[in-house]
């Protein structure tokens, strides 16, 4: 963002703008921030001041810092100000190495908006709080520290902060059932949907009819039920008559600091685990006394983890406080009042035995981690052998993590491997910190695995260009797997994790997942026998809208979005593609003219032809082409509506078909001197010359009378379309039309971050016409961009934040830790809330009294190429005590009894049902049980991996897929 033109780059910043919002972004860049602190946990945050040199330790908490650096007697600010400097052109980098203490002239921060001090004495973080507190306007003070395995944020933005939007949830459209006549008037929401209101909170109402005085009107609630809520006396209005919704008003609030003297005794501070709930005030005292300690003695206790530093408890508490600090700039969303505590005590509890060499310092990059976990568990880390999958924002945040935290290094046969098939585009550069400017386009995974080797040279990591997906299992097989410790998940989607987490409960192989949503994060930590997986819960699905609602009755801007978007890939993606297949499998234009005359069935026939008689040969028939595309999605289709179901037209109860949430289109008359109406054609337009590989000009565009009167082009539909479309293909034979070049269309790939393309245009362009046309409120640009490019609100901080809480998780998997010492983490920094908890444990399915199975059990059967399902079923009775009564693979039953014809397969061998591929060594087949008594249902088993020879039960190594 140009601070000087207040613009916003939306190809860097998009994903951000959509968290923080355009009047916070403006905001921020107007703003001013003084840091002090170069540790790891102020290389989180931003980079302005400090008075040290680099050291070896330095290496092993600092993600800027170089072996160079520290051989060079660099001080760390030199080091750090460039690297920092490079990653965003927009934003002006200072640096300052003059000595900071209680004898220092505080005036000179006057010039900030927000004062940041890590690795501060307390006495000089009271002093700078109180200078800060003083001030008018106050400046905003965030003060930050880490001491091993302890960490603590204080925040103090002055007596009065304003707060413009404490949650930063978008305002949802519910709509409305029925609204009383009474005192208190009760509102219902319609469908039974849940209205997600608090008492106390207002709501805006809009195109009621009937009680029309509640319309741009805001009313207090008081919650009844989770559908319905009092507005009070709606007794003096009109009666209800039908339609109509609300919106959640926001409303500012304002916060009240005290000082850090203040808070001292007294301290307000967020619990994130409540499963101790002790900590925070516990920790708070803690530091307290090692601040007097260090006063004391101008020095850290040389016992314990004071001195010593865990990366990514750094990188989770330098996350939350960007956050804390990106709210002091914006006023956007609820601050934190005033104190968080976070501890990594479950990291250090089973290593209590240790003796006390074990984390002497040796003079190398890990003393800080040494100092926390051990020189034994440093090695574990070194050893371990970690599978990525994925290398966008949270990979690279791990990445960074695992570089510090010296995991995978080559001299232990450790080992990286990572896979992301993605290319690096300016817009992840704003919140994927190992990328620069020039490194866009180029593949994420190899450009990811030479930053960090940057980092920590001494890793070995094997970057791969692939998608993990079942088309991919030749590469990632069970061979693959058996030489894996752990697998990390760093994905944007569901489904992709959903398939990762298969593959690793098949392999017993424990997996750390990570997420986020703007400023949500979720952390979970699987591990073979002890946790369920990924795929033990799942999230309601994805409510999807209804074709009719698409095609017809669109009511909120998510439809028109949704609808536009369809069209898009309609016109310019599937009919195109459909048309080059036609003519890959048909020789040529007069052998399918033939089959036509013989009346022949030719599937898709008509629709080709259609599309080649009506082929643009040049740019005034696109523009043509998209004129009357106007004409019939925001004219014909609206009066065909109308003609269907007029305004007055009543359902059998009596009530009005056309009543909230159904709105009566009003058809369009094309305008050209509308600019959205201009908009739309042109864009239409240019996407018809790129799948017909057209040539078009902007200057040609601005008096092209084919805008205003087209000309038909024989585009006019007939109703006899199989004569229509014979005597189509006859005449563009005759008139040589149908040449190679005529058979063949460039399909389009919708992609939202190219504002070139003008996908986006049209996107944009007929989603606002369809929104006119039903009386909808039109979406702007940006809004319009992330539904129909159903993009995740992404922001730098969360991201820090659930990769250092994964992280600290990975440390304990590495440790081979109990159950107990395991925590899943949801958060929300936009309240803020932090909530750890245990991780989910295993549940138990019993089949019998003394047979049960997890998630994590398979039972295995090793047969041989005359083994049949008679002897598979004999062999699961025999092995395991058990009658088989049903066995699928994946979507095919193999044997159901009741089936007809089932019995006699028991006589078939296993490989004739199944018919593995030929290198194929086994496959995990579902078995069912009968119940224990009569009229119950079959029970469920675990997996049964049945081995197609008897070697099948050799080690993993010498199995493939």
């Amino acid at each position: 963002m140009a601070a000087d033109s207040m613009e916003i780059d939306d190809s860097l910043y998009s994903r951000q703008r959509y968290v923080l919002g355009d009047s916070a972004m403006q905001q921020m860049a107007q703003s001013s921030v003084f840091l002090s602190g170069m540790a790891g946990l102020g290389v989180e945050i931003v980079t302005l001041h400090d008075t040290k040199q680099c050291e070896t330790k330095d290496l092993g908490c600092n993600f800027f810092i170089r072996q160079d650096d520290v051989l060079n007697h660099r001080k760390r600010v030199e080091a750090v100000h460039p690297r920092v400097a490079e990653l965003n052109p927009y934003v002006h980098v200072d640096s300052s190495s003059f000595p900071l203490d209680l004898s220092t002239d505080l005036n000179f921060l006057r010039r900030y908006q927000c004062v940041i001090l890590t690795e501060a004495r307390l006495s000089l973080q009271k002093k700078v709080d109180e200078f800060c507190h003083s001030q008018q306007p106050p400046i905003r003070f965030i003060g930050c520290d880490t001491y091993g395995i302890c960490a603590r944020v204080f925040c103090d933005f002055g007596e009065h902060f304003e707060v413009s939007d404490p949650t930063g949830e978008e305002a949802k459209e519910i709509f409305i059932q029925n609204i009383t006549l009474d005192d208190p008037g009760v509102v219902t929401c319609m469908d039974g949907r849940t209205h997600g209101l608090q008492t106390g909170q207002s709501i805006l109402f809009r195109e009621v009819n009937g009680m029309d005085q509640l319309n741009g009107t805001a009313r207090q609630v008081t919650v009844l039920s989770p559908y319905s809520f009092a507005i009070g006396d709606t007794s003096g209005l009109q009666p209800y008559a039908h339609g109509g919704f609300f919106l959640l008003v926001k409303t500012p609030r304002t916060y009240s600091f005290e000082t850090m003297e203040h808070q001292l005794c007294e301290p307000k501070v967020l619990t994130p685990d409540f499963s101790k709930p002790e900590a925070p005030l516990q920790i708070h005292a803690a530091m307290l006394a090692l601040d007097d300690f260090q006063e004391e003695h101008n020095r850290l206790p040389n016992i314990g983890t004071a001195q010593g530093s865990l990366p990514p408890l750094a990188a989770a508490v330098g996350g939350m406080a960007s956050q804390e600090l990106l709210k002091a700039l914006t006023g956007k969303f609820a601050p934190l009042q005033q104190w968080f505590y976070l501890d990594a005590i479950e990291v250090v509890k089973p290593l209590q035995s240790l003796s006390a060499e074990e984390f002497i310092p040796r003079g190398d990059r890990y003393d800080g981690l040494r100092a926390c976990i051990g020189e034994s568990m440093c090695l574990e880390l070194h050893k371990l052998r970690v599978f990525m999958v994925g290398c966008g924002a949270i990979g690279c945040e791990m990445l960074k993590n695992l570089a510090l935290l010296g995991v995978g290094l080559a001299q232990n046969s450790g080992q990286v491997c990572m896979s992301d098939p993605d290319l690096i585009e300016k817009s992840n550069l704003n919140r994927q910190f190992l990328f620069r400017p020039h490194h866009i386009q180029k593949p994420k995974s190899s450009t990811a695995a030479d930053a960090t080797l940057e980092i920590n040279p001494e890793m070995e990591i094997d970057a791969h260009l692939n998608k993990v997906c079942p088309a991919t299992e030749s590469i990632y097989n069970d061979l693959f797997y058996s030489r894996l410790h752990l697998v990390v998940t760093a994905l944007d989607n569901v489904e992709a994790r959903r398939y990762v987490d298969s593959r690793s409960v098949s392999n017993q192989k424990a997996l750390l997942d990570s997420g986020t949503m703007g400023t949500k994060g979720h952390t979970e930590v699987i591990v073979p026998n002890l946790t369920e997986s990924y795929n033990s819960h799942r999230d309601p699905p994805e409510e999807e809208i209804p074709f009719c609602t698409l095609k017809s009755f669109p009511a909120i801007i998510e439809h028109t979005i949704q609808w536009a978007r369809d069209k898009f890939e309609s016109a310019f993606a599937h009919k195109p593609s459909i048309y080059n297949m036609f003519w890959e499998t048909h020789s040529s234009a007069e052998s399918v003219l033939q089959r036509m005359q013989r009346r022949e069935s030719l599937e898709g026939a008509f629709q080709v032809v259609k599309l080649l008689s009506r082929r643009p040969s040049q740019w005034e028939h696109c523009i043509t082409m998209a004129r009357l595309k106007f004409d019939k999605y925001f004219k014909r289709k609206a009066l065909q509506l109308l003609h269907s179901f007029p305004l007055d037209t009543r359902l059998k109860d009596g009530s009005l078909f056309w009543q909230s949430p159904k709105r009566p289109p009003s058809p369009i008359e094309f305008d050209l001197t509308d600019a959205l109406h201009f908009s739309f054609v042109v864009s239409a337009a240019r996407l018809y010359a790129q799948i017909y590989n057209i040539p078009y000009s902007e200057k040609r565009i601005e008096t092209d009378e084919n805008v205003k009167k087209p000309d038909q082009m024989k585009l006019s539909v007939s109703s006899e379309e199989e004569r229509e479309a014979i005597a189509q293909l006859e005449e563009a034979i005759a008139a040589d039309h149908v040449t190679p070049e005529r058979l063949r269309m460039s399909p389009l790939i919708f992609e939202k971050d190219d504002d070139a393309n003008g996908h986006m245009d049209f996107v944009a362009a007929a989603s606002s016409l369809r929104a006119r046309m039903y009386a909808i409120e039109v979406a702007d640009r940006l809004k319009t961009k992330r539904i129909a490019g159903k993009i995740i609100p992404a922001i730098a901080t969360a991201t820090a934040a659930v990769a250092g809480l994964v992280s600290l998780e990975l440390v304990k998997v590495a440790g081979g830790y109990g159950f107990e010492s395991f925590n899943n983490c949801f958060f929300n920094l936009a309240i803020p809330v932090v909530v750890l908890t245990e991780a989910a444990p295993v549940r138990k399915t019993q089949i019998r009294e003394d047979i049960s199975f997890s998630i994590w059990d398979r039972w295995v059967v090793c047969g041989h190429q005359d083994f049949t399902l008679s002897n598979f079923i004999n062999a699961v009775r025999e092995q395991y005590g058990i009658e088989p009564t049903m066995v699928v693979h994946g979507v095919k039953m193999l044997y159901v009894p009741v089936m007809p014809g089932h019995n006699k397969r028991l006589k078939l061998t296993m490989q004739k049902l199944i018919k593995p591929a030929v290198d194929r060594r086994y496959v995990d087949l579902t078995v069912s049980f009968a119940p224990e008594s009569d009229g119950d249902e079959d029970l469920p088993g675990p997996p049964v991996r049945y081995y197609f020879t008897r070697d099948g039960d050799a080690p993993p190594d010498s199995l493939g897929l």
